[in-house]
């Protein structure tokens, strides 16, 4: 059963409203969508056959037009031999074509304005299938994003995630633990005294010159 009884109430339609009432809008923007559809197919295909209809009956007066004139030659004919009862025999014969063109002419009037009236319920159509095109899009989007922000939510109130950030908890503490051992270990050291610091300078010169002199006899020897 469609949302819409025919083309009127598809022009007609607030989406809005059909949307609020709807208990799930994705999947009645598809219907909307897809009953749109079905209807413009439908609106199209009544143009294409008013259009044939009107090229057939333009046909059928173009021949009638060719009849008239033809019965218009053939009562002159009679009337020039003097046959007045055959000249007003072709005459009738004339009217009934010419009053089928009046008749013909007066269908494809109707047509005409069948066919404006189907032009403009199709633009109107189309203006609505975009619309409801662009909502379908915005709520995929929407849904998407609504989706998105739940899954998050749930990773991060996940017992597992809590789980992880205490065990980086216990973590930093054993490297609190470890850092605080080693500057512990520099607690209460006395500082060196400048005579110290001079004999290890000292000491440091005397072992340079001693390599150098090891360097200066190994480089002679060779």
């Amino acid at each position: 059963m469609g949302i819409f009884s025919r083309t009127r109430d598809i022009i007609a339609a607030n989406f809005t409203d059909l949307l609020d009432k709807a208990e799930d809008p994705a999947k009645m923007i598809r219907m909307i969508i897809l009953e749109m559809e079905e209807t413009l197919v439908e609106v199209r295909a009544s143009a294409a056959r008013t259009i044939a209809d009107q090229k057939e009956m333009r046909r059928h007066m173009s021949k009638l037009a060719q009849l008239e004139e033809s019965w218009t030659e053939k009562a002159e004919l009679a009337l020039s031999k003097d046959r007045e009862d055959l000249a007003k025999a072709a005459l009738v014969e004339r009217q009934k074509a010419t009053d089928m063109i009046a008749e013909l002419t007066s269908q494809v009037t109707v047509l005409d304005d069948a066919l404006r009236g189907s032009e403009e319920d199709i633009a109107k159509l189309q203006k609505k299938l975009s619309e409801a095109r662009n909502r379908q899009s915005s709520i995929a989007t929407r849904l998407e994003s609504a989706n998105n922000r739940f899954k998050l939510r749930e990773v991060y109130s996940a017992s597992r995630t809590q789980d992880a950030f205490s065990r980086f908890d216990i973590l930093e503490r054993h490297v609190d633990l470890a850092e605080g051992r080693a500057e512990a270990a520099g607690l209460g050291a006395e500082p060196k005294t400048l005579e110290e610091e001079m004999a290890e300078l000292k000491a440091s010169e005397k072992v340079d010159a001693e390599l150098a002199a090891l360097k200066a006899r190994m480089k002679k020897g060779s």
